[in-house]
């Protein structure tokens, strides 16, 4: 590991001991690689909200230097906790609770203005907070700055929403070195969202006109400032980088690439076998949505998933659907026997299950129970009708009342009619996303090889229907497809890889960028990348659709090779190797700081 040259690290970010979103498992899953090249002088620092921190934070006395800068920030309304946060590593934490600080916002965005021409007169509600905790934030590193005399303190800083602290910090005390990073930029995902063609315009666009038309001004320019101010201006990837260089007006001095503590992850003997225990599970859901109406061969079926932030565009949702639809007609016209369930995990407004879900499942459980019950007798005359050579028939292993009784519960069973797309009902009667499906002509009809559920809820372990959390369920699967047009690193396809899942992903994410920069593939890559920078949308979904139908009609074996060679690349972004970037670019700000 790199040397650290700073001999106090503050890491803050709004996601320190508050999970909203991808940056909580980048600074928490770093964690204890931070802390081994740090140790005590190794401090995050979050907000505090009261509902969030049980299980995360643990309270403690603070050291007396700490107390007395917690009494001087009392003082200004701004109430300090001091703790661990409970995750790998253990590094202490410093959650500040602005609650009673709201009357210097003025005051606040007035020093942001007059410092870097912020403008925040149209902010909206969820601009004003984060600044205020940010702006805290560089009043108590200035203050513990101020007890430590003669310490190198060097202070990272995430997204705009901690970037009010960064500027505090240059104006209160240039001695500190400054690090900003930005995981994906404030106006690259507004034009990303408004289906602007981002990457065609990035030459040519003028940035701040951009940002006040899509009212996301005062974030934007609060980023811009940061990034321009801070000692060393950090990106999460190449990808972002390139859009920072045209969007913020600096180059990224540092590229921080994300990684995963792939210890914590299972080896792969476990793989295989959660594999099937959660495949199982996922057949037996499929079972009671699906044979009420018709059957095919379970066994003979893949599970394909997309599992994302409701981004139509951005995540590439579009390009997925249409690529499913043209996957159904391959595997037609190929006559192929091979069924495919994808799922698309995709949280939406929803006002409740479908009734015909809830029935189906009731039904099926009832089934599976009564079975259950039969089954050590069923098990009995099995053992009997072989050892006896007498075959066996229904005569041999069943009872005429099992019979009667099992018809009966078959028959309340069945249903006509067809399989409904999507499990709930939602609240938007025009979604999207329901929409394209029907438009690629996924109508989970009998004949169709590619079936789709639309499943717009969390998966937390106890949602009703799959109950599976989120790595299970991801488990369960063959091929996780993250097609996404913006994307400044991805998760997703790398955790799937840490679980043995291989997955598709593309060259405009962060990830594909970094694992596939020539995207020249061999046989069994383990993550395919479709190609999306400088390629029409048609050239993009060929390739999707064609990734899918050669997964699709790879053998078992063929499947394996891919689950190894998944695993094995994810083992290639551990933070192990990924924490000297963070080092290096702690080490460069703590340089240019010392010149000042």
């Amino acid at each position: 590991m790199a040397n650290p040259e700073a001999e106090m690290l503050f890491e803050c970010s709004w996601e320190v001991c508050n999970k909203v979103g991808g940056i909580h498992t980048v600074i928490s899953s770093k964690a204890a690689k931070v802390n081994a090249a740090y140790g005590a002088n190794y401090i995050t620092v979050g907000p505090y909200f009261h509902g969030n921190v049980a299980g995360q934070f643990q309270e403690e006395v603070p050291p007396d230097h700490v107390k007395k800068v917690f009494a001087a920030l009392k003082e200004k309304g701004l109430v300090c906790h001091y703790g661990t946060w409970l995750i790998g590593g253990q590094p202490k934490a410093i959650l500040m609770d602005i609650a009673s600080f709201w009357h210097a916002l003025n005051s606040v965005k007035k020093d942001l203005w007059e410092w870097s021409k912020v403008d925040s007169l149209n902010a909206p509600d969820d601009y004003n907070e984060p600044v205020l905790w940010s702006y805290a934030t560089g009043m108590l590193i200035e203050l513990l700055a101020k007890e430590m005399p003669n310490r190198k303190i060097v202070a990272q800083f995430h997204e705009w929403l901690s970037g009010a602290g960064l500027l505090y910090i240059r104006h209160a005390f240039p001695g500190i070195g400054t690090v900003f990073t930005t995981h994906a930029t404030v106006l690259g995902r507004a034009l990303a969202n408004a289906e602007a063609p981002l990457y065609e315009m990035l030459a040519t666009l003028k940035p701040e006109e951009e940002a006040y038309r899509h009212h996301v001004e005062s974030k934007h320019l609060l980023e811009k400032a940061s990034a321009q101010n801070a000692d060393c201006f950090t990106t999460v990837s190449g990808i972002t980088g390139m859009e920072a260089e045209h969007l913020l007006g600096r180059k990224p001095d540092i590229l921080l690439p994300n990684g995963l503590d792939i210890g914590k992850f299972p080896v792969f003997e476990e793989i295989l076998l959660k594999h099937r225990l959660e495949r199982d599970r996922i057949s037996e859901f499929c079972l009671a949505y699906f044979f009420p109406y018709y059957q095919f061969d379970i066994k003979n079926t893949l599970y394909f998933f997309t599992a994302s932030r409701y981004e139509f565009r951005a995540k590439g949702l579009d390009l997925f659907i249409e690529a499913l639809g043209i996957l159904n007609r391959k595997l037609k016209e190929g006559k192929s026997q091979k069924t495919i369930v994808a799922f698309l995990w995709v949280p939406s407004g929803v006002r409740s299950i479908r009734q015909e879900i809830i029935e189906n499942k009731t039904y099926f459980t009832d089934l599976k129970d009564f079975l259950s019950e039969e089954k050590e007798y069923i098990e009995k005359n099995a053992l009997y009708a072989l050892i006896g050579g007498r075959g066996m028939g229904e005569e041999q292993l069943f009872s005429q009342e099992f019979l009667q009784e099992s018809r009966r519960k078959l028959a309340k069973f069945r249903k006509s009619g067809i399989p409904p797309v999507m499990t709930h009902e939602l609240s938007d009667g025009n979604d999207i996303i329901t929409r394209s499906i029907l438009n690629a002509g996924l109508l989970n009809r009998e004949e169709d090889r590619v079936k789709v559920i639309y499943y717009p809820t969390y998966l937390n372990g106890a949602d009703g229907l799959l109950d599976l959390n989120y790595y299970e369920a991801m488990e369960g699967c063959h091929l996780g497809v993250f097609p996404s047009y913006y994307e400044p690193w991805g998760y997703t396809p790398l955790e799937a890889g840490a679980l043995g899942v291989p997955s598709i992903t593309t060259d405009l994410s962060g990830f594909g960028r970094y694992f596939c920069t020539d995207c020249r593939q061999g046989g069994y890559p383990g993550i395919y990348v479709v190609e999306r920078l400088g390629r029409r949308y048609e050239e993009s979904l060929s390739q999707l659709a064609a990734f899918m139908h050669k997964f699709a009609l790879l053998s078992r074996e063929e499947r394996t090779r891919n689950k190894l060679e998944a695993r094995r690349v994810a083992a290639t972004v551990d933070w192990e190797m990924l924490v000297n970037n963070y080092v290096n670019a702690h080490n460069l700000a703590m340089k240019k700081a010392a010149g000042r």
